[in-house]
């Protein structure tokens, strides 16, 4: 009978373990990911100061042509 109970408990171990460590990992896990959604990543930031140099850049273009449109007129 201990034999039974101690191979029982041998084989649904495994699965309890597994199951502890979900559970112990799950905090980290959901603030870990709290953290990327709040942070910006370098490559984020590079990419979103393109953006603006490259909008910049177009809205100077757009004024410069306006100018030499209305000084040729």
């Amino acid at each position: 009978m201990r034999t039974f109970i101690l191979l029982a408990a041998a084989l649904a171990l495994p699965g309890c373990v597994r199951t502890v460590g979900s559970v112990v990992t799950a905090p980290v896990k959901v603030v870990s990911k709290g953290a990327d959604w709040a942070t910006t990543s370098q490559d984020e930031a590079d990419r979103n100061r393109g953006r603006e140099i490259r909008k910049q850049e177009d809205r100077e273009a757009r004024e410069r042509r306006k100018q030499q449109q209305n000084q040729g007129d």
